[in-house]
């Protein structure tokens, strides 16, 4: 196989390499693992919301999503470590308030100034601006890293929320196939929900019973993993996307898109059509966020290598479905000489 070839293979297909960062110390430690999401510069999806004019999932560059929604134990030790004060809201009547679920009851103000201190407290440039009173600001031309595209985000941060684009991308697309599905599972049809109280199979967290009702699993039990590798982003709580409902970050107060359904919504909430929004002070129960991430360089390494081996062994396929007597006839040909 040529160099050319294997370059290809590269940019054409992508793994899934997860990694995990290292954040506090000591009791208040604790890791995020991250899933790389690659195929840079991918088409965009044209029937999910927002559609056209704005087509949805279209991702430049590669970068990493958290595999898991942020758990309340993470900020338990990041409120220690980093004095934050982040609140979170009471669980105790909807599957309570263990440090492996999902941190529910955080602001998107509240979610941004814990993806600071994750940048702050690992070397890096806060990704986003709060002036001497903790009050929200939008980055401007004079400010190291601004970004006229994205007036939230600072382009030299590590650790941010995911945009429209880039959540939606860890969701719903497929890079071996290039296609994008209805459902964070991989498929266009519609996922087994928690059908009783205490039923443990189930592809997606929410309620597929006769009754709505909000019950919370730990971010780890939340069905199947999504095409990338992702888990949660269809039901158990909705996420915060980075992005503007109007998908224009030029305000302050304006409303930030939410989406991916929660554990006490219906099926139609949790695909490519449904995309809501809260205001960026609204600490609902119904309410969490993951956190995305530029990607490691050993990530790109990894992900290049297994997207050879893929490239490799669709040739391979390919050539015998084609020939399907070429590799039988070689080996009996070698077992000859």
């Amino acid at each position: 196989m040529t160099v050319t070839r294997i370059l290809s293979a590269v940019v054409l297909f992508s793994a899934s390499p997860t990694n995990a960062d290292t954040f506090g110390s000591g009791a208040n430690s604790f890791d995020i693992e991250f899933v790389t999401i690659g195929n840079p510069g991918n088409a965009a999806d044209t029937t999910g919301n927002p559609s056209p004019p704005h087509p949805t999932g279209s991702v430049a560059k590669t970068y990493r999503i958290g595999k898991y929604e942020i758990s309340r134990g993470m900020i338990g030790k990041a409120n220690r470590e980093g004095g934050l004060g982040i609140t979170l809201a009471d669980m105790t009547n909807f599957g309570g308030n263990g440090r492996g679920k999902p941190a529910t009851g955080v602001s998107w103000f509240e979610a941004v100034q814990f993806v600071n201190w994750l940048n702050t407290s690992s070397g890096s440039t806060p990704a986003y601006k709060f002036d001497g009173n903790g009050d929200f600001q939008m980055w401007q031309p004079n400010d190291t890293g601004y970004n006229s595209d994205n007036l939230y985000r600072n382009s030299l941060a590590r650790y941010f929320l995911p945009t429209v684009d880039e959540w939606y991308k860890a969701a719903y697309y497929d890079p071996v196939d290039g296609v994008f599905y209805d459902y964070t599972t991989g498929s266009d049809s519609i996922p087994d929900g928690i059908d009783f109280p205490g039923d443990t199979t189930f592809d997606v967290v929410f309620d597929d019973g006769p009754s709505n009702v909000l019950y919370l699993n730990d971010v780890t039990d939340v069905g199947l993993l999504s095409p990338y590798g992702t888990a949660g982003q269809g039901g158990n709580v909705w996420e915060w996307e980075e992005t503007a409902f109007d998908l224009v970050n030029d305000s302050i107060s304006s409303n930030r898109g939410i989406r991916g359904g929660g554990a006490s919504n219906g099926p139609s909430y949790l695909n490519t059509w449904s995309r809501i929004s809260d205001p960026p002070t609204e600490e609902a129960g119904r309410l969490g966020f993951r956190v995305a991430s530029v990607p490691e360089p050993s990530s790109f390494l990894l992900g290049a290598m297994a997207a050879v081996r893929l490239w490799v062994r669709r040739r391979s396929l390919e050539s015998n479905a084609l020939y399907p007597g070429l590799l039988e006839s070689a080996l009996r040909e070698k077992g000859r000489g």
